[in-house]
C-alpha cells in the first residue's frame, strides 16, 4: 500500500493540477484535484483501466464528458435551470443547449481545481468551496470528497456538504466504467434492485411520475445484456432508477459483469437512485487511456445521487440542503476477477 503525488498539467493560471496515486486492497487509483477526477482505476490481475480517462490535462478540460469527475454542486439535471425555496425563485445557468441546467453548469465542481486537505496510504480527502452566486446558486456550499481503498477490490467514495444559505445540492461520482478492456461495454450484462424508474421528456428532465418497470426494457432486476439496448425496441439508458424515496443505510444496489474477463463491479451505496448512463454520446475527439478511441458505448455510469430535478418535484426525495445541516452520502465500487 502507498501514496505518491506529482503535477499532472498546470491551468491557464498556472495553478498545477495535481495527480494523487492512491493502491490498496488490489485497486490502484489516480486522482486528480481537477474535479475531483478518477483519471485511472486498476484491479491486480486485470491489465486494462477499470475507467474512462485520458493522458493529459488539456483533453480534460477541452473534451471530457465529466470523465470521472464529481459534478455538483446540483449534478444532473434541473428543468429550465429554475426552482424556488420558501417562496424565492432562482434562475441557473442554462448550460445544455440553452435549455437545461446539467451537472452544476459550465464551471461546476467537476471543472474546479479542488485542494488536498487529508491524505493517508489508501485515502485521499479533496475539499472546494463552491461561492454564493456561481451560475445562479445561492449561499457558500463548503464540500469533501474522499477516496479510500480499504480493501477487498473497493473504491469507497464519501461526500459531505454544509452550507450558508437554503440551496439544492446534489453529489456523485460520474466514472465511465469498463470492465474488460473492450472496444464498447455491450457485452457486459447488468442487474439493478430497482423496482421503479423516472420517465423523461425530450430534455431528460422527469416528467414527475414513478414508473414501475414491470413489463419495460427498465426492467433490470435479473442479469440483462446491456446489448438489448441497440435491439429493436431497446433504450439508450440515460435515466435514473428509483431506489428509495430518501437517503438510507448503505445497502446494494447494482451489479455489472464482464463474461469475457470475468470482472465484475457490484455497487452498495446510501443514495435514493442512480442514475444508470450508458454512454450513447460518447465520443471524443482525442484518444483516451492508452490511446484507446472511445466511441458510443465505451462505458457506463452508475451515478449515486438523489432524484434528477428533485427540487421541482414534491414527491422526490430531499434536494435542499439548509444551514446547520450536513449532507453526507457513501458509495463503494466493489470489483472482482472471477
Amino acid at each position: 500500500m502507498g501514496q505518491e503525488q506529482d503535477i499532472f498539467g498546470r491551468l491557464v493560471s498556472g495553478e498545477a493540477v495535481e495527480r494523487i496515486t492512491l493502491s490498496g486492497g488490489g485497486l490502484t487509483a489516480h486522482v486528480l484535484t481537477w474535479g475531483a477526477v478518477i483519471q485511472d482505476l486498476r484491479l491486480e490481475g486485470h491489465d486494462a483501466p477499470l475507467v474512462l480517462g485520458f493522458e493529459d490535462l488539456p483533453s480534460y478540460l477541452d473534451h471530457s464528458p465529466f470523465f470521472g469527475a464529481t459534478p455538483g454542486r446540483c449534478a444532473n439535471r434541473i428543468g429550465g435551470g429554475r426552482f424556488a425555496i420558501d417562496g424565492t425563485e432562482y434562475q441557473l445557468e442554462c448550460n445544455e443547449r440553452g435549455i437545461t441546467h446539467l451537472h452544476g453548469g459550465s464551471d461546476g465542481t467537476g471543472r474546479q481545481n479542488w485542494r488536498i486537505t487529508a491524505r493517508g496510504a489508501d485515502f485521499v480527502t479533496l475539499t472546494l468551496t463552491d461561492p454564493d452566486g456561481r451560475a445562479g446558486y445561492p449561499g457558500n456550499c463548503a464540500i469533501a470528497c474522499t477516496y479510500r481503498l480499504p480493501g477487498d477490490g473497493t473504491l469507497s467514495v464519501s461526500y459531505e456538504a454544509a452550507t450558508d444559505a437554503p440551496t439544492p445540492v446534489n453529489l456523485c461520482q460520474h466514472s465511465y466504467f469498463i470492465l474488460d478492456g473492450g472496444a464498447d461495454a455491450l457485452g457486459h450484462q447488468a442487474r439493478l434492485a430497482a423496482e421503479h424508474y423516472l420517465p423523461v421528456d425530450e430534455n431528460l428532465i422527469p416528467t414527475g411520475e414513478v414508473r414501475p418497470v414491470t413489463g419495460t426494457p427498465f426492467d433490470l432486476r435479473a442479469w440483462t445484456p446491456l446489448a438489448r439496448q441497440t435491439e429493436k425496441g431497446g433504450v439508450a439508458f440515460d435515466h435514473n432508477f428509483c431506489l428509495s424515496p430518501e437517503r438510507v443505510a448503505k445497502r446494494h444496489v447494482a451489479e455489472v459483469r464482464s463474461p469475457l474477463s470475468g470482472v465484475s463491479l457490484d455497487v452498495l451505496t446510501t443514495e435514493p437512485g442512480v442514475q444508470f448512463y450508458t454512454g450513447s454520446k460518447v465520443g471524443p475527439a482525442v484518444p483516451g487511456l492508452e490511446g484507446r478511441r472511445y466511441g458510443a458505448f465505451a462505458g457506463f455510469c452508475l451515478e449515486t445521487q438523489i432524484w434528477p430535478d428533485a427540487v421541482n418535484h414534491a414527491g422526490f426525495p430531499k434536494a435542499v440542503l439548509r444551514p446547520g445541516e450536513t449532507l453526507r452520502q457513501e458509495t463503494d465500487y466493489v470489483f472482482r476477477k472471477a
